[in-house]
């Protein structure tokens, strides 16, 4: 009897781990790739340089926190009480972010990076830059559909919820602000090649077929 209690206690340890184990590749995959947030982090990169999008970079972070707790918090309740409205939201999720690709593909819409930069570089004070990473994150539908789909499974209603939330929010944000980084990075390395538009062109094609992806495999999963 014993022995069969510590295979137990050993086994969802495993568990546990195995879920953390497959939940780092999994939003590291979701973060990476091109969306709202991170082509917004990358024209800043362009238009402001690294050190000044860190400021957009801060809002964006409080945003993706404030989402995924709230996401995880209200998807029982959804599921339980009306689970079709929960199909439903995950393929307007879906369709939203193949159209989102669609548009990217032709250089056109907000998404899409733009195909010229002003020289001039314009300065926007450090709380216009925080607040619109915290409005682009907040009012990001990707941002709510991936939480609502991704996060759940990742945890173990055998173990208390804030304990697990709080690890999964910690490392969302840790890679999330990698992402970003990498993005404005790549702006700003970038400056000079953008101004070509063939160019510019090229990658709103590579971006807007990684969303037709990502959409599809969000309404299909």
């Amino acid at each position: 009897m014993v022995s069969s209690s510590v295979s137990l206690i050993e086994g969802s340890a495993l568990l546990n781990w195995a879920l953390l184990a497959a939940f780092v590749p999994t939003f590291l995959f979701v973060s990476f790739t091109p969306g709202m947030c991170m082509t917004l982090s990358m024209t800043l990169g362009i238009t402001q340089g690294v050190r000044r999008t860190l400021w957009m970079m801060a809002g964006e972070l409080i945003g993706v926190g404030l989402v995924a707790i709230a996401a995880v918090i209200g998807v029982a309740a959804i599921m339980l009480s009306a689970p079709w409205a929960f199909t439903l939201f995950k393929w307007c999720g879906g369709l939203y972010l193949a159209w989102l690709g669609f548009q990217m593909w032709r250089s056109r819409g907000k998404m899409a990076i733009p195909e010229s930069v002003d020289a001039q570089n314009d300065r926007v004070t450090r709380f216009a830059l925080c607040s619109q990473g915290f409005l682009t994150a907040v009012a990001n539908p990707k941002g709510w559909a991936f939480f609502m789909v991704l996060l759940p499974p990742f945890i173990d209603e055998s173990l208390p919820l804030p304990g697990q939330l709080s690890v999964l929010v910690l490392m969302i944000l840790l890679i999330e602000f990698l992402a970003l980084l990498t993005y404005a990075s790549g702006g700003q390395t970038l400056n000079l090649l953008l101004q070509k538009s063939s160019n510019v062109r090229v990658l709103n094609r590579i971006s807007g077929s990684l969303m037709l992806f990502v959409g599809g495999w969000l309404a299909l999963g």
